[in-house]
């Protein structure tokens, strides 16, 4: 249970920063109809509870030259909580993993990889994924397009 119980005007501020993080806060007070002293408070809140886990910028994957979008699930031998909390550990460390899951299924994880093209890929695989002990299977899909990445996240069942 989190410490911040949202209401609709934390659905406000949150849809307001969920589509620009870099709003000033009074124009992001005009938007919610509150003070800007209040709505920071309401921001910092937000913040400490951990609703708003942080900000970022998006990057452009292709422009900054990483053509290629690859999703790889990954099935593990030996399941317990050591060896998935060292496979995570060594997922982590890979500099061109952006996205990974642990799932149910036939997979155990789900890596969102970004990569320049498919030799990149090909190194990735074999010389780090495949290199991580306990991992026993990978199977790979290639995004074609990006639909939508990193979208905001529904806020509808806030009141």
């Amino acid at each position: 249970m989190p410490l911040h119980m949202p209401d609709r005007v934390d659905r406000a501020i949150v849809s307001a920063l969920q589509r620009d993080g870099r709003i000033a806060n009074v124009d992001l007070a005009d938007t919610v109809g509150l003070s800007p002293s209040a709505c920071l408070r309401r921001v910092k809140a937000l913040e400490a509870s951990g609703i708003i886990a942080g900000y970022h910028a998006e990057v452009a994957r292709v422009r900054a030259g990483l053509g290629l979008t690859v999703f790889i699930g990954l099935r593990v031998e030996g399941h317990s909580q050591e060896t998935s909390s060292r496979i995570e550990q060594r997922l982590l460390a890979i500099g061109s993993v952006v996205a990974c899951y642990l799932i149910s299924g036939d997979d155990d994880f789900l890596v969102e990889a970004a990569v320049p093209d498919l030799a990149s890929y090909e190194q990735l695989l074999l010389g780090q994924i495949l290199a991580i002990p306990s991992v026993v299977e990978a199977h790979s899909t290639f995004a074609i397009r990006t639909v939508l990445s990193g979208g905001p996240v529904p806020l509808q069942h806030w009141r």
